[in-house]
């Protein structure tokens, strides 16, 4: 994909109210670290008020997820859960406009030699993670480390697509933006040995997937993970990020290349990747994006997990 460019168009007035937005989050972006936590989870508690759809999903889901905890536990999870997500706002602003180095003071990596080792031999690794609310400023302070291309869906409004690229792909000029629906584009970087970021954990429906159980649920599980390891020759080399509860930054881990995969099976490697997923959600469960509709997709004649929408 073509790297982001200004369009004159970007002026007219009907990006007005979006260029104020973006000026507004600049400067409260400037703030200490430490005030952008503190308004973050400001924002997120109005967040938890007000987006009363967004919040029965992830009530349902924890539900759905951690029923061994009580409804006060899991109410405090999923309060914490909507901090994390205010911050998350301010984490992205972070990522796209703060200096490298002030960035970078965030950053603690491990594992950095899988990656390394991986290039050097001129494999290439689909970088499997999941959708934590640290997504944005993981990606970004992994990238000033390591080349990583990620799998890109184009934003509906031009001038924040262009903001959005531009912020992302400043952190390694050799990075490359992938659209999501290029699976040859995939593939093919793949077998020149680079490293492509995704995320197997969404539903993305029946048709794509197969059921295999996520927190002894039947869940819509994608087999693409499997197809492109073994299309690409790649390796597979889970990703997990956290956003540190001392406030020193983040923890960014690359774990060792899973062996033996892609298996036997395409089921036996999904229910391989959502048993890992789900060692991680437990892990970290207030940072994961609840808000999606992970049970979405039922097996035959099985009944819905989620209320219609209001």
């Amino acid at each position: 994909m073509d790297r982001p460019r200004f369009r004159k168009s970007f002026l007219s007035p009907r990006f007005w109210p979006l260029w104020l937005g973006l000026g507004l989050l600049w400067l409260i972006v400037q703030l200490p670290y430490s005030a952008l936590l503190l308004i973050g989870r400001a924002l997120g508690a109005l967040m938890y008020r007000a987006a009363g759809e967004r919040r029965r999903i992830a009530k349902r889901n924890l539900e759905l997820c951690f029923p061994e905890k009580t409804a006060a536990e899991r109410k405090r999870l999923l309060k914490e859960n909507f901090a994390s997500t205010g911050i998350a706002f301010f984490e992205m602003a972070m990522s796209w406009w703060w200096s490298r180095e002030r960035l970078a003071k965030l950053a603690h990596v491990e594992g950095l030699e899988h990656l390394q080792k991986a290039q050097r031999e001129g494999k290439g690794v689909i970088l499997m993670a999941v959708h934590f609310t640290t997504l944005e400023i993981g990606a970004a302070l992994l990238g000033q480390q390591h080349t990583i291309d990620g799998m890109y869906r184009e934003h509906k409004n031009p001038l924040f697509d262009y903001v959005q690229r531009q912020g992302r792909e400043r952190h390694n000029l050799d990075s490359l933006a992938v659209e999501r629906e290029d699976v040859r584009g995939m593939l093919k970087l793949l077998r020149a040995g680079r490293a492509i970021w995704y995320a197997p954990d969404q539903d993305y429906g029946a048709k794509q997937s197969i059921f295999v159980p996520l927190f002894g649920i039947q869940a819509a599980t994608v087999t693409a993970t499997s197809k492109f390891a073994r299309l690409g020759k790649a390796l597979v080399v889970p990703f997990t990020q956290e956003r540190l509860a001392d406030g020193s930054g983040y923890r960014l881990v690359i774990h060792a290349p899973l062996e033996g995969f892609p298996g036997e099976t395409e089921e036996e490697d999904c229910l391989r990747i959502n048993q890992w997923i789900e060692g991680v959600l437990r892990d970290c469960p207030e940072q994961y994006l609840w808000a999606h509709r992970r049970f979405k997709s039922r097996p035959p004649g099985e009944p819905k997990l989620y209320a219609k929408r209001g």
